[in-house]
């Protein structure tokens, strides 16, 4: 089963991942694999300024780059790609890094701004690092340019963040019992 190709570069999916820390590093060579979309349906305008819609049960796969979504809006300028607003409940990414550990993430809302190299999710936001950690929060924001990361937590909310250390310790060993 082949999957319909798609006019969004490779290098705007690519993007949504790094979101995790300026040291977390994306598979590189995806960014030179074909990209791939499935959906339900797509509203697309061939003009190079006009948008491009895809609805419904949206797939995209490039390398090792896998996301899931209801819906990817995508706003063109000039021939570019500028913006990218997924959505779904939740849209759900995952992608293979260099190092060779996985990248997980979900939100609600994933968008991406090319002018600002900004990516933020918001709606139940997790990005996930087995291995290494996880942030939580209602929104997580991240500069590609200057590698930092923002989040929060919405009303009373918090963010919730865990670092695993490097070289974990095993547990002590437990002493045998007498009988």
């Amino acid at each position: 089963m082949s999957r319909p190709a798609a006019s969004p570069p490779s290098s705007l999916l690519l993007a949504l991942l790094v979101i995790a820390s300026g040291v977390v590093s994306a598979r590189t060579t995806d960014r030179n694999q074909p990209l791939d979309v499935q959906s339900n349906s797509n509203d697309c305008s061939i003009a190079d300024d006009g948008p491009c819609t895809f609805t419904g049960n949206v797939h995209l796969v490039q390398g090792t780059l896998d996301i899931h979504a209801a819906r990817a809006d995508v706003q063109r300028g000039g021939g570019d790609i500028r913006r990218v607003v997924l959505t779904g409940a939740p849209v759900v990414l995952t992608q293979q890094l260099d190092n060779g550990s996985t990248l997980n993430a979900q939100a609600s809302k994933v968008d991406y701004d090319m002018t600002t190299d900004t990516v933020v999710f918001t709606g139940s936001a997790v990005i996930d690092q087995p291995g290494r950690g996880n942030i939580a929060g209602a929104r997580i924001a991240y500069n590609m340019k200057t590698g930092q990361v923002q989040s929060g937590g919405e009303g009373q909310g918090q963010v919730k963040m865990r670092f695993l250390p490097k070289n974990p310790q095993p547990a002590p060993a437990k002493p045998k019992g007498n009988g």
